[in-house]
């Protein structure tokens, strides 16, 4: 252990292309926070139920898993700085459709969008975590991936706080009665066109922002020497390492817990608003309960990241998971503002989760293995696209038995919880 601790995390040969790799760690944060309050805010403008704007996500989250795969493979057959460039072309160009769908005012043209755009963002998860991983000593790996993504937050609060502070508190649809209530559907057909176009183009302009400072992200990678990876790698065919991927339990079971995670992240993040809209509160400030959320979330990455040099990692994910789970059943169980307050605490657990279990799931892994064994991992942020709709629904319920629908719905990141805590147990118990 102590030999372990004097490793660099990171070396200072590879200091600045750490800094500009993790720095879009930040920039795919922005991309999921600023969307996430949009399921919210197309609900409202585009007259749509829950589970038709929580296609959002689908859209969003679908892309990954039609690209992971793909850009592995585009990485195996390149370079990593070739994947990150063409994930950061597709990214800019999936931004910058947002000004023609705002033009066209149809829903389906922003799905659209959001669907190239995460073609990029798979580009660049599946390749940057495993070129982080490679930057080093492999004994120091999943804290140096624990590091990096810690600025993954700090892109989401960034993406949070233009959601709150520019998007949703300037949307003339969700202007409210003094009872509270949304006036926007009580309008005629004229006066609801006229908001319409004003609110789509609030929502387009923070993307279209977005598609150039990811353009001037590519010229300066582009500009940069980054490390190559060793030359004396020959790789068989995917399909080999495919199957040897398929037979490794600890890998397998990795996917799927990841795929929970995700599911569980989105869902707690997305339906914020609609828990605290449940009780009264308005869009943009329960938009504030996101980002402080966020914060938090922030925060106990850096702490976890701490921790993890005296407390196995495996250990940690067990714990947090199981915390997770006391929180979540009092956002169920509890009416009312301590609810939200609890679901507000679970972001403390789930910060050191995506990139722990995505250490741990490719431990081990020989180098040619690892690129396709990191797509199998981002494919698993479908889970964020499935989850969502089937909470969508039950919010829809409005009441299911005892329970408000909202609160309800909350069972489903119960259980996504509970198989990342058996996920920990099985790793420390079974793959030691």
């Amino acid at each position: 252990m102590g030999n372990a601790n004097k490793i660099p995390v990171v070396s200072k040969e590879v200091l600045l292309p750490f800094i500009i790799i993790t720095s879009l760690f930040a920039l795919w944060g922005f991309a999921n926070d600023i969307t996430n309050p949009m399921v919210a805010a197309f609900g409202t403008v585009m007259e749509i139920s829950t589970a038709k704007a929580a296609l959002v996500q689908l859209a969003f989250y679908g892309g990954y898993a039609t690209m992971a795969i793909p850009a592995a493979l585009f990485v195996r057959k390149y370079s990593y700085k070739s994947g990150i460039l063409l994930g950061l072309a597709l990214y800019a160009v999936g931004a910058l459709l947002f000004f023609p769908a705002a033009q066209f005012e149809i829903f389906a043209f922003f799905l659209v969008s959001l669907y190239i755009l995460t073609f990029g963002l798979a580009f660049l998860e599946t390749t940057a975590n495993p070129y982080i991983l490679s930057m080093g000593d492999a004994k120091t790996a999943t804290r140096r991936l624990n590091l990096a993504q810690a600025f993954n937050p700090i892109g989401s609060l960034f993406g949070m706080f233009v959601a709150s502070k520019f998007i949703l508190v300037a949307l003339d649809s969700d202007k409210r009665n003094e009872a509270g209530e949304i006036i926007f559907s009580t309008l005629d057909e004229a006066q609801k066109a006229i908001i319409r176009t004003h609110d789509l183009a609030i929502i387009r302009n923070p993307y279209v922002i977005l598609g150039f400072v990811v353009i001037a992200m590519f010229v300066l990678i582009s500009l940069t020497k980054m490390p190559k990876r060793s030359k004396d790698i020959t790789y068989s065919s995917p399909s080999s390492s495919f199957k040897r991927l398929f037979k490794n339990g600890k890998y397998k079971e990795g996917v799927l817990a990841q795929l929970f995670y995700v599911a569980a992240q989105i869902m707690c993040w997305t339906f914020i608003i609609q828990y605290a809209g449940n009780l009264g509160i308005a869009k943009a400030e329960a938009q504030n309960y996101n980002i402080v959320a966020m914060s938090i979330f922030l925060l106990s990455r850096f702490i976890s990241t701490f921790l993890m040099k005296y407390i196995n990692s495996r250990k940690l994910l067990m714990i947090f998971a199981l915390c997770a789970m006391t929180t979540i059943s009092g956002v169920i169980l509890i009416e009312g503002q301590l609810g939200l307050y609890l679901l507000v605490a679970t972001s403390a657990f789930m910060s050191l989760m995506f990139p722990t279990i995505y250490g741990i799931a490719l431990n081990g892994l020989s180098e040619e293995d690892s690129a396709l064994g990191a797509a199998g991992l981002v494919m698993a942020i479908v889970g964020g696209a499935l989850m969502p709709i089937l909470q969508g629904a039950l919010i829809d319920m409005e009441h299911i038995g005892p329970f408000s629908g909202v609160n309800f719905s909350f069972i489903l990141p119960f259980i996504c919880f509970c198989v990342i805590a058996i996920y920990g147990y099985r790793t420390l118990k079974v793959y030691k």
